[in-house]
Order: structure tokens, then sequence, then C-alpha cells
């Protein structure tokens, strides 16, 4: 089955433990992701993501909203299972794309999240996300 995820509704494919999904953030997706980390509203959700500081936990939370919100029926804890590409970097690109196309990004494949290493070390991409305002 060939997975083709439309962008314009958010959707994104990543391939987990060889099988690629489709992962978009829903309304319902958000709504999660508002309630778990402790947020009032979309706009405090954005800057929470904005400030570019995702945990090991946020990407894992991202990432399960995401794939929950594409219809696939797995955990937070599935997610912490699975593997893809790139290992921890790799969650990271997925979560951040995700994350672009769900709040307007144009260019989801010009960034990603900054996200320490075991090294403390961060990849060198930018840290916030796009049409942000201050």
């Amino acid at each position: 089955m060939t997975v083709h995820p439309n962008r314009r509704r958010g959707e994104i494919a990543a391939k987990f433990d060889g099988e690629t999904r489709l992962l978009c953030l829903t309304l319902g997706a958000l709504a999660e992701l508002e309630s778990a980390f402790g947020v009032a509203n979309l706009a405090d959700l954005a800057d929470r993501f904005e400030a570019g500081q995702l945990s090991a936990r946020d990407i894992i939370r991202i990432v399960g909203a995401g794939l929950r919100g594409a219809g696939n029926r797995l955990s937070d804890e599935d997610v912490t299972a699975m593997s893809t590409e790139g290992g921890a970097a790799g969650f990271a690109r997925i979560a951040t794309e995700l994350l672009w196309v769900s709040f307007g990004g144009a260019e989801a494949d010009q960034t990603s999240a900054k996200v320490s290493n075991r090294e403390g070390e961060v990849p060198d991409h930018p840290e916030t996300l796009p049409g942000r305002r201050r």
C-alpha cells in the first residue's frame, strides 16, 4: 500500500519499523496535545513549540498524537517501542515536520526542533516555528 500525504490537510508520511504511516495533527490531536502540555489554547501550544526546546517525552507525545490523528491505533507507549531512520534525531525531524505543516509552515523540510542528544549537542537547525511574529 502506498501512502500519499496531503500536506494541505496537514498530513505527513514517516517510516516506523519499516512501515510508512501517515501522521496528522487533527483538531482532536491538537486538543490532546493541549491537555498533555497543560496549555489553554492553540496559541499557547504554538508558543510552547516555538521555543524549540522539545524533550524526548514531548516528541513521543507529538508523534503519537499525529499517528492517532491519521487513524493509527497506537499509544504513546507503542511509539516508545518504535524505531525510525536516524534514531532520536529522526523522531525529532518527524515531530518538527508535523508541527510545521500543522501550524502553516511552507518549508517544513528546512527545519527541525532543537533537541539535545546524550552528549548535550544540538543539531544545526532553525529553532522556531514558521509564521510566528513577535
